[in-house]
């Protein structure tokens, strides 16, 4: 297969920040796949808004939380696209909103197992698809935190923020591990973004405390995942980069 495309794998690819990004990084020359676990509607339309434009996309099912998933979904791209070259970690949950002595043993795992877990095992199946000492020309990896990392969530989702603490020590640690190999590793931590991933009335809320006074959109979000996955930032590895309007 000849490939003149880089391509790009977005997990959680068909809805919010994800769909966002696809869309945005098939604008910009890349072959997109769209992960997505369950809303295969979801996946196919953002698919199909890429290939509106003139853009190439495949739409994958799987489940990051799954061993054999993760592994799945990365040899679908290889057969569907060609040699990954770029990754976005964007899959994550945050379970029903409570403090801690209310939370359920199963969504802490769950909580973890998608957002942690699965950004790990997403990034071992990049690495020989992407790494010069695999005889590969290196790439980028953007992985998704929050700013909940450093605010912690209280009263909301505690679990939440420490999972995306440990994506942003995962950024630090997979950029140093990884820099020789030619793949540079950042992460983009967002502040309130107008997505699906909020409870009612919880957006309304926490705008308030934003000093810009209002929420991201996912395309503002967008943009910066491709610039750190771009040449434009070609000396930047380690980095969480905060989205957050002030907060």
């Amino acid at each position: 297969m000849t490939q003149s495309n880089p391509v790009m794998l977005i997990t959680g690819g068909s809805r919010g920040i994800g769909a966002a990004t696809a869309k945005l990084a098939s604008a910009r020359g890349f072959a997109i796949a769209v992960n997505y676990r369950s809303d295969d509607k979801a996946a196919d339309a953002v698919v199909a808004a890429i290939e509106k434009e003139g853009g190439r996309a495949v739409a994958i099912q799987g489940d990051m939380a799954i061993e054999s998933d993760v592994e799945r979904v990365f040899a679908a791209v290889d057969q569907s696209l060609g040699r990954l070259t770029h990754l976005v970690y964007n899959s994550g949950i945050t379970g029903k909103m409570s403090r801690v002595e209310g939370v359920a043993a199963q969504t802490l795992r769950e909580v973890m197992d998608v957002n942690l877990i699965g950004a790990i095992l997403a990034v071992r199946a990049a690495i020989p698809r992407l790494s010069k000492r695999h005889g590969n020309r290196g790439g980028a990896i953007v992985l998704i935190s929050s700013v909940a990392a450093t605010l912690g969530s209280p009263g909301e989702y505690v679990w939440y923020a420490a999972s995306k603490g440990a994506i942003d020590s995962m950024t630090i640690g997979l950029a140093r591990e990884l820099a020789e190999d030619g793949i540079r590793v950042n992460a983009v931590s967002p502040g309130p973004v107008e997505t699906e991933i909020h409870e009612p009335g919880r957006l309304n809320r926490v705008v308030k405390q934003v000093p810009m006074g209002r929420a991201a959109t996912p395309e503002e979000i967008a943009e910066t995942i491709l610039f750190l996955l771009s040449d434009a930032s070609s000396y930047t590895t380690g980095a969480v980069l905060r989205v957050g309007g002030g907060r």
